[in-house]
């Protein structure tokens, strides 16, 4: 990186800063207004038209900790070294665990399998089958049609994935994913 470069980067970098420690101290400075009352889950359109925002449920980090160690421990039990992806409602990994003697090749895959769950809020052993129907749905960036995800729902509509990689097969990688997502509902 040639000098100019190196300057121009640092100007950002503190350009950066600055604002951030300005908005900091500004934000910090003025009293905070009243908290609005909480709205319900699935709120009405409002009387004044405004239907700009949503409210959506989100898998807390304890939880899908909770979940992928749930899913680590039956895996474990059946002697399988694999490992456990969790990820939120839009595909961004939430929390990875590597068993003991997982393979490399794991930890993409349970990812991928978590991923490919939430955005069709169903186990990737039922998606696997839609590829004869649909092949192209395996070039789809970043999703994997094997066995071993399974979503996690809310009220119906998928909030995160779990996915499960390493077992000798996809059955056994599902079956785990599933126990970590039934570890939330007890």
């Amino acid at each position: 990186m040639n000098s100019r470069t190196r300057v121009l980067a640092g100007a950002a970098l503190a350009v950066a800063l600055g604002a951030g420690t300005l908005g900091a101290v500004s934000a910090s400075a003025t009293p905070a207004p009243a908290a609005p009352a909480a709205a319900p889950a699935a709120a009405p359109a409002r009387a004044d038209g405004d239907q700009n925002f949503t409210t959506s449920t989100h898998l807390t980090v304890d939880a899908a900790t909770r979940a992928a160690q749930a899913a680590l421990r039956a895996a474990e039990k059946e002697n399988q070294k694999v490992t456990v992806a969790v990820v939120d409602r839009n595909g961004n990994t939430i929390v990875t665990l590597r068993g003991d003697g997982a393979g490399p090749q794991s930890y993409e895959s349970a990812q991928r399998k978590a991923y490919t769950a939430v955005s069709w809020n169903a186990p990737t052993s039922v998606l696997a089958g839609r590829l004869a129907q649909t092949p192209n749905l395996k070039d789809i960036p970043g999703t994997l049609f094997l066995g071993g995800g399974t979503p996690v729902q809310a009220n119906g509509a998928p909030v995160a994935g779990i996915g499960v990689a390493g077992a000798p097969s996809g059955d056994l990688d599902e079956k785990f994913a599933k126990a970590g997502a039934d570890s939330l509902t007890k």
